[in-house]
């Protein structure tokens, strides 16, 4: 008997029942493969534990292991799970990945304890069974609903502490830490300092949020706003809502709870008032459409990278990121200043050819070269490094210091264009600008006619306000 290779894939979200714990799932696989002549490799087992099995994208080590059977050759002949409902409770999901794998890799889904046959009635078996799994997560999941909705109307805990309190006994209690910062932040704000001010200064002081992140200004008005700091609780009955931020929805209901509150309630309503009259200044301008301009989406920050956008509809750019209290940089410039001296540094690089370009495209018949075999790893190793920081594997010192490592071989990679294709590249660049010219300075075509050009042409402009000087990236030529 031929010996085949398996990867054993593990899943659990609650620890009540031992029967699909990792370790019970984990052990009754290998005696499967035990009697059934099949090796499983440590590096071939997954286990995410604690997540839902609903959506595919959010389990990690389930995409690691697709990811890894797409490779050639492929790395194992069939996957083994406890039952079906472990690979997925969603039947799109179940579909997609199953048809993926056995078509396009040669890899079958096995359930040990789940034996349908090799029939063709199996394949109504098994999609009846994940029919039945997917009724049960979703069934679960509105029971799970109705019961912290429950425990929410008699005061109860059924969310993370926010930020400047600690969870204890179930319970909320005031972080001896961060509390005073709320005090502070809502104390700032009412003897008045401005949202985006405040943030700055939490910022500076290297104070980070709950998740690790900088102050922005929706952090500070959603600390503002939230009622959990004057004792109480908040919660939308139909269940979490992304759009809605700042729990405004008619099903948001908020009662009284059991912990400790960090301000006064007069200190809270002094603020929300205040919070509601800014808003009424601002709502005209808010709900007006931004205006177009030659350089929409094209002007990045300096100090940050963050695009410039308009500060002053029509009149002025400031930075993204300043606006909102993450940048501590201010680059505010007016439209029609900077214009002036992006077109005259157009000119000036078309006479000088002095051009910096993206790393060129290749066609999909071009081979890729040890350069951008390289140069590909480093940009890997860049987004990895990002998602171990969001992740909180690494510091944001950490994550800084591999970031500009990463880019400094970046640079060293993409600086190693052949002279030649520089010269090549150059020479197409000069005759589509000369071409373009004469539109981006006419008063005949629209502003959002010459972005459309400009984009033709340019990947982005670095604007320096200290020094008051551009720098524009060219896209290749193709």
């Amino acid at each position: 008997m031929s010996i085949k290779t398996a990867a054993a894939y593990i899943r659990v979200s609650t620890d009540d029942q031992l029967e699909y714990s990792p370790d019970s799932q984990k052990k009754k696989i290998e005696e499967y493969a035990q009697h059934n002549n099949i090796i499983i490799y440590d590096e071939f087992i997954f286990i995410d534990e604690g997540i839902s099995g609903r959506k595919a994208e959010k389990r990690p080590s389930f995409m690691k292991m697709i990811s890894l059977a797409k490779t050639k050759p492929k790395p194992f002949d069939m996957i083994l799970v406890w039952k079906f409902s472990r690979f997925a409770r969603n039947r799109k999901d179940s579909i997609v990945y199953k048809t993926m794998l056995r078509k396009q890799c040669g890899i079958d889904v096995i359930s040990i304890s789940e034996h349908i046959g090799e029939n063709k009635t199996s394949i109504l078996i098994e999609a009846l069974l994940e029919a039945m799994d997917e009724y049960y997560s979703i069934n679960l999941a509105e029971e799970v609903k109705r019961g912290m909705n429950e425990k929410f109307s008699r005061g109860g805990v059924v969310s993370k502490p926010p930020f400047g309190y600690r969870m204890e006994n179930n319970i909320f209690v005031p972080n001896e830490e961060t509390a005073p910062v709320v005090r502070m932040i809502f104390e700032n704000y009412v003897a008045g300092t401005g949202i985006r001010n405040i943030a700055m200064k939490l910022n500076k002081m290297k104070i980070r949020s709950t998740k690790g992140n900088l102050f922005e200004n929706r952090t500070i008005e959603y600390i503002l706003t939230n009622p959990t700091y004057i004792g109480k609780l908040r919660r939308n009955l139909n269940g979490r809502d992304s759009s809605d931020r700042f729990h405004q929805s008619p099903n948001t209901v908020i009662v009284d709870g059991q912990h400790e509150s960090i301000i006064s309630e007069e200190l809270y309503k002094t603020a929300n008032e205040r919070l509601k009259e800014q808003k009424k200044k601002y709502i005209r301008n808010a709900q007006q459409k931004t205006t177009d301009f030659m350089l929409r989406g094209l002007c990045r920050c300096s100090d940050c990278g963050s695009t410039l956008v308009q500060a002053v509809k029509g009149v002025s750019l400031q930075c993204h990121k300043y606006a909102r209290g993450q940048c501590k940089t201010s680059h505010s410039i007016t439209i029609a200043k900077i214009n002036k001296v992006v077109i005259n540094q157009i000119k000036s690089d078309i006479y000088n050819c002095d051009i910096q370009f993206t790393p060129p495209k290749k066609s999909a018949t071009q081979t890729d070269n040890i350069n951008d075999i390289l140069l590909k790893k480093e940009y890997q190793k860049l987004k990895r490094v990002k998602e171990a920081f969001e992740a909180q594997i690494d510091s944001i010192e950490e994550y800084k210091m591999n970031k500009l490592r990463i880019q400094s071989r970046i640079s060293e990679l993409e600086s190693a264009i052949p002279q030649s294709t520089q010269d090549e590249m150059a020479t197409g660049f000069n005759i589509r600008a000369t071409a373009v010219m004469d539109k981006i300075i006419s008063d005949d075509i629209s502003e959002n006619d010459k972005n459309i050009i400009l984009r033709q042409m340019i990947s982005h402009i670095i604007f320096d306000r200290k020094n008051m000087t551009i720098q524009i990236v060219y896209l290749s030529p193709q």
